[in-house]
């Protein structure tokens, strides 16, 4: 019973172990978080009990509803503090990051559209935007992937005589080292240099983040104050998520192709009964006795076309024919 259901029971460990997973992130973040979450409440119940104070004629509910306006501007990414006032979220440089952003399905959320005009030509350009960019990303990665994935896989194999199995996961691994460098580590280094009040913790948190798709939002590079370079740091950092998720594309697509990766897979897959296809195949409405014929004369006419020339006359009809 189990063999024959053997499928339908890793599908079910499948979904019991990701339902697992679920609670077992939800317990960490709560048992890590939460704690950080009530010291900063208590951190800021603190200074505004001392604001009220020092400022007595101003009422905790003037305060509450200056406070709110600021943190509705704040959600769309405009911020009361001069230090801020000098950096446009709409510019062309900033249009273009978050163009990028959306249709990459990353969307850090820090900047949105302001008009009603705008949230509707967000969601018609990313209707639109969205399936083009796979496309896009699809075919880009397909190319690369024959040339950084395959030829070099089948020349170590042929070249050298190793177990293609083998030189498929040992080629995973050092691809994969060599993206993680080079678009975690080293952008990684160079963020934490570029934004002052980042760490490289911070930083491979951010690159993780961005070229994952996550996005959360709170970390987004060249919004600090004087930033310098502003618009050439923002094109670049279009760029760099570009080709960093080309790249993870790649990888992705690299470790998919290995043997042991697709027999994994294949166990929670639904097996397919070959005589329910055998009877859905017959009874197709183009599948008629007389197409199957035209098919099978049609295939015999490609195999002699393809067969190279042989004359079909013996030796003795070519004499023959010479005496008459």
């Amino acid at each position: 019973m189990v063999e024959q259901h053997r499928s339908a029971w890793c599908f079910a460990l499948l979904v019991l172990g990701y339902l697992l997973y679920l609670v077992f992130g939800a317990v960490v973040f709560s048992s890590v978080e939460l704690p950080y979450e009530d010291l900063l409440r208590q951190e800021l119940g603190k200074l505004k009990q001392r604001f009220l104070v020092e400022h007595a004629c101003l009422s905790e509910q003037q305060l509450e509803q200056f406070l709110l306006r600021v943190l509705e501007a704040s959600n769309y990414g405009v911020s009361v503090l001069s230090n801020a006032s000098g950096n446009w979220n709409w510019d062309f440089t900033s249009s273009l990051f978050f163009a990028s952003t959306v249709l990459s399905t990353t969307g850090y959320g820090h900047t949105v559209p302001l008009s009603d005009g705008g949230k509707a030509f967000c969601i018609i350009y990313s209707v639109i935007g969205i399936p083009f960019t796979l496309l896009f990303l699809t075919a880009v990665v397909q190319r690369i992937i024959v040339y950084v994935t395959r030829r070099p896989v089948l020349y170590f194999h042929i070249r050298w005589g190793f177990s293609k199995q083998i030189v498929a996961i040992i080629h995973a691994v050092v691809l994969g080292f060599i993206t993680v460098s080079c678009f975690f580590f080293i952008p990684a280094a160079i963020f934490s240099v570029l934004e002052d009040d980042w760490n490289f913790l911070e930083s491979f948190y951010f690159c993780f983040i961005s070229l994952s798709t996550i996005g959360l939002g709170d970390y987004v590079p060249g919004e600090g104050y004087n930033q310098k370079f502003r618009e050439l740091y923002k094109i670049g950092i279009t760029c760099y998520l570009l080709l960093g998720l080309i790249a993870m594309l790649v990888v992705l697509e690299t470790f998919c192709e290995l043997h042991e990766l697709k027999k994994f897979r294949k166990l929670f897959y639904v097996k397919k009964d070959k005589e329910e296809d055998h009877v859905h195949i017959m009874e197709h409405d183009q599948l008629s006795f007389s197409s199957i014929s035209d098919q099978a004369a049609s295939m015999k006419d490609d195999q002699k076309a393809n067969e190279p020339f042989v004359t079909s006359q013996s030796p003795t009809s070519n004499d023959s024919s010479l005496n008459n």
